[in-house]
């Protein structure tokens, strides 16, 4: 479907944005439903999120995600904050509600609905997340909304972790990464073992901490299987990539923009295609 001058756009804002997936996940969606929306991706240079909130409300788009580095700044530009983005001060998406732009944050959501759909429920169960970070920060706050018994957070500001570990509460410790093997979910919220980095075939947990029964999420989602997973599958643990968060908090967003339900198999698919994987 061709623009027209009735189409709807949406967009994600960050720097740098040319690797994202976004578009081809969003536009797929759009297309599978026949929705007359479009999806495009703006590079906005650091300290110009609000700036780009501003040209939402004039040009009157749709909806808007949101990237680093600029989901503070726009935390702070919006109308009004849903609750989870104003505890973790981070927004990831934007959407219009009675003529107001709301913040909002669905990473932890994603997180969540990608664990729960590949490995059951969370509630009663013992987790461990390793990072301290924006995202990290909203998977240790999602598992601890999901009923987790614990939520560890290890990282090396220690600062950090217990700014982290506070978002969940009673709930919520610091602890050390050999904390895994009592761990039933273990999370890896960091860069480590993501394409293109220094760390691309490194680990954050020893693979003689992991066991069968382990729970081991990635966050990262290229490569599809990182350094992590691999030694997950090994020690006979049940390996759950980042891609399903990537398209289910995608997915949180395209509900709120468009009122309707994802199409979660054609998001996958597209998300898989763009990363030049096998469906």
């Amino acid at each position: 479907m061709s623009p027209t001058a009735t189409t709807r756009t949406a967009a994600v804002i960050g720097n740098p944005v040319r690797h994202s997936l976004s578009p081809a996940i969003n536009n797929a969606a759009f297309a599978s439903l026949g929705l007359d929306w479009t999806y495009v991706a703006f590079d906005v240079a650091p300290g110009l999120g609000a700036a780009a909130l501003d040209a939402m409300r004039a040009l009157h788009l749709g909806g808007l995600s949101v990237t680093m580095p600029h989901k503070a700044d726009v935390a702070g530009a919006v109308d009004r904050l849903a609750p989870n983005a104003a505890l973790l001060g981070a927004v990831n998406c934007v959407a219009w509600d009675r003529g107001e732009l709301v913040g909002h944050n669905t990473d932890g959501r994603g997180f969540v609905d990608s664990l729960t759909e590949q490995a059951g429920r969370v509630d009663g169960r013992r987790c461990l997340v390793a990072g301290a970070g924006g995202a990290a920060r909203a998977v240790v706050l999602a598992l601890a909304e999901a009923g987790a018994a614990e939520v560890v957070v290890v990282n090396r500001t220690r600062s950090k972790a217990v700014s982290a570990s506070e978002l969940a509460g009673s709930v919520g410790r610091v602890g050390r990464i050999a904390d895994a093997r009592d761990a039933e979910i273990v999370v890896n919220a960091t860069s480590i073992g993501m394409a293109g980095t220094a760390a691309a075939g490194s680990t954050p947990v020893p693979e003689d901490l992991l066991r069968p029964g382990h729970v081991v999420a990635d966050l990262v989602y290229h490569p599809l299987r990182t350094s992590l997973l691999e030694a997950a599958e090994r020690s006979g643990a049940t390996a759950i990539g980042g891609l399903g968060m990537l398209v289910h908090q995608a997915a949180h967003q395209f509900e709120l923009w468009t009122g309707e339900v994802p199409p979660l198999d054609i998001m996958t698919a597209a998300a898989r295609s763009a990363i030049g994987a096998e469906a």
